[in-house]
């Protein structure tokens, strides 16, 4: 079934944090390097999207919790899977590699899902960062002007990344954690030459994240501003993630669910983090906050960002299946 006909009938409940999977497995740096990067000259240690190519177990088996737990859609490990991330390493020539071996793990734990229970809609997402640079802000307050990186350049790396997730299967691409609304249309153009090149078109999701107080992403937008920089784009969604809490992220899908002609989506981090950098709240903590999104008909699709877990996304899709998703509002 297309991913564009499930949506209008239910709540799809998006999987959780990668990162908090993995940090319970404890792995050190020989884990990191496994028998391909064993000689590697720099420490790689943190390197989470390489553990798709050196462990691709335990990034299979992550993948696999989540549907257990009731996710209709798991992101792909490669939030960082492009050159620009991947130049801390010095792997930027591992892009390709390390998000085909990503979505290989998705659909070999989406394969073992099918062996084990009565077949579901199940999909991929090829998901994709906002990498560490923008393009609309000076890294130097000395030069207002300067730009580390332009927009041709950056299109390019999402072009990239884009055609790998779609060679490799994904079944759609999520643009998420943006936090500079031009580089995302920089990656939103080079998706579309990703689709020229591949002759392939995949459902895409936006999802941005609000960085202040004000409700504002890194880069000034309200949310306002950044739905209707994103509107003319033919998304199945937009939505928010990251940096806040549920509690905290409310009113501000109040605006999408408002204004937006998509499909909305939310994953909110499990609270804001303690001065250990950790997430503390429970998924009974966190469920109660995020039945207020469904009470008011805010979202779409449902997930977690950072330190949400299986457990959390089980009590969130065991709630979703008693409401009515929100429906788009025609004008």
């Amino acid at each position: 079934m297309k991913i564009e006909d499930l949506i209008k009938d239910k709540i799809l409940i998006l999987d959780g944090a990668m990162g908090t999977m993995i940090q319970q497995h404890k792995l050190k740096e020989e884990d990191y390097r496994g028998k391909e990067f064993k000689n590697w000259h720099k420490d790689i240690k943190g390197n989470n999207d390489l553990l798709s190519i050196t462990q691709p177990e335990i990034i299979k088996d992550i993948h696999l919790e989540y549907f257990e737990a009731g996710a209709d859609i798991v992101e792909t490990n490669t939030f960082n899977a492009n050159r620009i991330s991947m130049a801390d390493y010095d792997m930027q020539d591992w892009v390709n590699e390390l998000n085909i071996s990503s979505v290989k793990a998705a659909k070999e734990a989406r394969d073992e899902y099918y062996d084990k229970h009565t077949f579901r809609p199940l999909y991929i997402a090829g998901s994709i960062g906002p990498t560490s640079k923008t393009t609309s802000i000076s890294p130097d307050v000395n030069d207002p002007a300067y730009r580390e990186v332009d927009f041709d350049f950056l299109a390019q790396i999402y072009k990239e990344q884009a055609i790998a997730l779609i060679d490799a299967g994904s079944d759609l691409l999520l643009v998420e954690t943006i936090f500079d609304t031009l580089n995302a249309k920089a990656a939103f153009f080079g998706i579309e030459e990703a689709f020229d090149s591949t002759g392939k078109s995949l459902p895409l999701m936006a999802s941005g994240t609000i960085t202040d107080a004000a409700g504002r992403t890194l880069s000034g937008q309200t949310t306002e501003a950044f739905l209707v920089s994103l509107s003319h784009l033919p998304l199945l969604s937009i939505g928010l993630n990251c940096a806040l809490g549920a509690d905290q992220l409310y009113q501000y899908l109040e605006i999408l669910a408002k204004y937006s002609p998509f499909y909305v989506s939310a994953y909110p981090n499990a609270g804001l983090p303690n001065p250990l950098g950790g997430y503390d709240e429970t998924p009974e903590m966190m469920a109660e906050k995020v039945k207020l999104y469904l009470d008011s008909e805010l979202v779409n699709i449902l997930g977690g960002c950072c330190g949400t877990t299986p457990s959390h996304i089980k009590l969130f899709a065991e709630m979703a299946s008693n409401y009515t998703p929100r429906a788009i509002k025609v004008s």
